[in-house]
């Protein structure tokens, strides 16, 4: 099992401690572990129970578990106590904002089990009568379960990336002679996907559908299912599943239907064709042949989104796209200085070691408290540590930032003769998101103007299908950025991939350039780059305008300058 899903067992079993009033000691004994299992680098699938006692911070205890979860999939004391947990009082526990305690207050007090009568108990207004509650609370948990029930049944496009390649694979090697292409969501690059879909090319639909019973991670729906399209869900996820079965003839034009938004396959090229009249037209040996026969050079299937991007095909103006080998440095990353799960040095040998030149390092600043932000005297005790790394790491470079919160009134978070000692500034919002559109709008847009602001971190604070973000203008606070020279980040992280690839278009239009960042907590959330890659080719995002993908020296060069400017 991997390392996260160990983890996310025992940050259960401590959710649901706590939920069950038990000792706050073992309850901190499983919160410590989880502290230190994020640190650890190898597989703990297939260690000893002595390999994992070596592991500081993890005791016997602890360890037999984790020999128990990779031998059964979960361990005992977790079961008992899901024995005893309506599921839906589990599923309370992912409500953004309320922890275990609430959550028992609710289940006890109100009787609720199921979200939909937590649902009901706030719209009759019996949340705000509880103590430690209120009215306020009771409409942010009422906004957090209607989000959730709109977005039930959806997945990430990370989560759904590695499920989607391990389906068709097994669909290749179940039918070696057919061929099959993943479509939909998933190749599309959309960020939150619905279903995992795929078009098989046969000329015996049939037995291509008898074969599908030996793939186990399908579970069919017969009712659902008919002779030219297989349906049902993935086995272990419940993630839906959609199998259409094609002539071998017609393989390329129902690819491409199916890769593409109607919007793409609508828009007229001229006076009277369209994409979906050419695909209707004859059968097709691939996709570049369609486009060829509609005079167009072949498009991308993430830009397949109905904008601009038919216009440019046919005048062979497709710009090239962004690749994850143009990046040549990672901003935006976290360090034990606040949050993060590995030091300093850690980061930057790991960021180098991937081949990168630099490394921007970007702590929380001291609002973050909750997230160790770092006082004054902790910026300089840091930047002192990455003068000395800068010299034992040579020609790598680590550039001195700050993630600053950008306080309720726009401000940042530090006085100016701090706010001058960073090599770049990450200018975020983290507090008070409940904001209307003019004033969230009008927040950013004053940090943005804010000289010593380098970088718009995360615009809207979204987490997908976790929680809303706050509503801004994005035209607004874009060109706030082209007049003030601030780069904005494309937050790569799966929550977040934010700025949404939706208004990547817009700036570069206005020539603001764009930093693919992972907001990196550990080093294994450098991985997540090629997210942020992806959502920036989605929007038309160019190596020439990603920030990041410039060398070290014009990184360093484009960072001094800026600050001479503010003297």
């Amino acid at each position: 099992m991997e390392n996260k899903k160990i983890i996310k067992q025992f940050k259960l079993a401590a959710e649901l401690m706590e939920l069950h009033d038990e000792n706050p000691f073992k309850i901190r004994s499983y919160t410590n572990a989880v502290g230190a299992l994020e640190l650890v680098e190898d597989p703990l699938e297939g260690m000893s129970q002595a390999q994992l006692e070596e592991i500081q911070g993890v005791g016997k205890g602890i360890a037999a578990k984790i020999v128990e979860i990779n031998e059964k999939g979960s361990f005992a004391e977790l079961d008992q106590m899901l024995q005893v947990t309506p599921p839906g009082v589990v599923e309370m526990l992912r409500i953004k904002g309320i922890g275990p305690k609430k959550v028992r207050n609710l289940w006890k007090e109100l009787r609720a089990e199921t979200v939909e009568e937590l649902l009901e108990a706030c719209e009759q207004d019996r949340v705000s009568k509880l103590k430690g509650f209120g009215a306020k609370t009771q409409e942010n948990i009422k906004q957090a379960l209607l989000f959730t029930q709109q977005n039930r049944g959806k997945l990430l496009y990370a989560e759904g990336e590695l499920m989607a390649e391990q389906l068709l694979q097994s669909i290749k090697a179940a039918l070696p002679e057919a061929q099959v292409e993943l479509v939909g969501d998933m190749r599309r690059r959309m960020e939150i996907v619905t279903s995992l879909q795929f078009i098989l090319a046969t000329d015996a639909p049939v037995q291509a559908q008898q074969t599908f019973q030996s793939i186990t991670e399908l579970d069919e729906d017969v009712k659902a299912s008919g002779p030219f399209a297989w349906r049902g869900s993935h086995s272990e996820s419940g993630t839906p599943v959609e199998v259409k079965l094609v002539p071998v003839a017609r393989f390329a034009n129902e690819v491409l239907l199916h890769s593409a938004a109607p919007e793409h396959l609508a828009q007229p090229f001229t006076s009277t064709t369209n994409l979906l009249t050419v695909v209707r037209e004859q059968d097709y040996a691939s996709e570049a042949d369609i486009y060829k026969s509609a005079g167009m050079a072949y498009i991308e299937p993430e830009l397949r989104e109905g904008t601009n991007e038919l216009e440019l095909a046919l005048q062979n103006k497709l710009p090239q796209l962004l690749e994850l080998s143009d990046l040549k440095g990672i901003l935006h990353n976290h360090s034990t200085y606040s949050d993060g799960a590995h030091t300093l040095e850690q980061m930057a040998t790991y960021c180098r070691d991937m081949g990168y030149q630099y490394l921007g390092i970007s702590d929380h600043s001291k609002t973050a408290s909750y997230a160790g932000g770092l006082r004054e005297g902790d910026v300089l005790r840091q930047q002192r540590e990455i003068d000395e790394l800068n010299k034992k790491l040579a020609p790598f470079k680590i550039f001195k930032g700050i993630e600053s919160d950008i306080l309720g009134d726009g401000s940042l978070d530090y006085d100016r003769d701090i706010l001058q000692t960073f090599d770049f500034i990450v200018a975020s919002i983290h507090s008070s998101l409940n904001m209307d559109e003019k004033k969230a709008t009008a927040r950013l847009i004053t940090a943005i103007e804010n000289p010593y602001t380098t970088m718009l971190g995360h615009p809207t604070g979204r987490l997908l299908l976790r929680r809303e973000g706050y509503p801004i203008n994005h035209k607004m606070v874009i060109d706030a950025c082209a007049a003030n020279n601030v780069i904005i980040e494309i937050n790569s992280n799966p929550w977040r991939l934010d700025l949404d690839w939706r208004y990547v278009q817009y700036a570069l239009e206005k020539g603001v350039m764009l930093s693919i960042n992972p907001d990196a907590h550990h080093t294994n959330g450098y991985d997540d780059m090629k997210y942020g890659v992806l959502v920036g080719r989605k929007g038309g995002l160019t190596k020439d305008m990603t920030f990041n993908a410039k060398p070290v020296e014009e990184v360093e060069k484009y960072f001094k300058e800026r600050k001479e400017k503010v003297k």
